[in-house]
């Protein structure tokens, strides 16, 4: 079975500009998440999918930097940008990252594909019953259904990649990976200021490498002046740009 990762990634951003190319001690935020999905050594390829936008000549730029390769679609229809991946490398599953999540444990990431690759289903997500962390999600979905998405999903779900085969579960074999602790309190990704000045602290103090959310969760429990910095945000709803 061959896994193709997949990392959308973009400059825009209407609460935070930029920010998937920040630095985080030393490295870009899109360079630890590719770093993560590729530590977790169930990847056979891994491309980053950006825009055609003048803005994200700057992604191009890190990812050759970098050494991963890059594709480039349309802004809003993601979906569309996922395809063109698939169009030039083959693969039997496809893994979904997004480039705002610079904690993703590549632990994680391994055991949500173990867990697909024995269940047979169409599409696996951490997210369905959260207890993980925000930004810590990992999301697995057979090419095929992928492909079949793509003249079904409308509006939002294009957007959103994956949300149609969630939303319209009778027609897709779809399961949930809930991990414990529920951990759901804590939010790691990245998405205001607030959240910067959390994942920065954290990375200040567990230094390069990928950081396990056990690990992670046991420092922040003697932290709550960290976990306070950003407990206010509220995440976009599904249907919201």
């Amino acid at each position: 079975m061959t896994t193709l990762g997949i990392i959308q990634a973009r400059m825009g951003s209407s609460r935070l500009p930029g920010k998937v190319l920040r630095k985080l001690g030393g490295r870009s935020v899109l360079e630890r998440v590719v770093r993560a999905a590729q530590q977790s050594g169930v990847l056979d390829t891994l491309v980053v999918a950006t825009t055609i936008e003048p803005a994200d000549d700057a992604v191009v730029a890190e990812c050759a930097a970098i050494g991963i390769p890059c594709t480039r679609g349309p802004v809003d229809d993601v979906l569309t940008r996922f395809l063109g991946v698939l169009d030039q490398h083959e693969s039997d599953v496809v893994m979904r990252f997004t480039a705002d999540c610079p904690l993703l444990d590549p632990h994680l990431v391994a055991l949500a594909h173990r867990v697909f690759t024995a269940a047979g289903v169409d599409y696996m997500t951490t997210s369905i019953t959260r207890t993980l962390p925000r930004g810590l999600d990992v999301e697995v979905v057979r090419t095929p259904v992928l492909r079949a998405v793509d003249a079904l999903a409308t509006e939002h779900h294009r957007t959103h990649v994956t949300s149609y085969i969630y939303t319209h579960a009778d027609d897709f074999d779809v399961i949930g990976l809930t991990m414990q602790p529920d951990l759901s309190h804590l939010r790691l990704t990245l998405d205001t200021e607030d959240d910067w000045k959390l994942i920065e602290a954290i990375v200040g103090h567990f230094g390069d490498e990928p950081i396990s959310v056990r690990e992670l969760a046991d420092w922040l429990t003697g932290r709550p002046d960290l976990i306070e910095l950003n407990a206010h945000v509220l995440q976009k709803a599904l249907v919201q740009a």
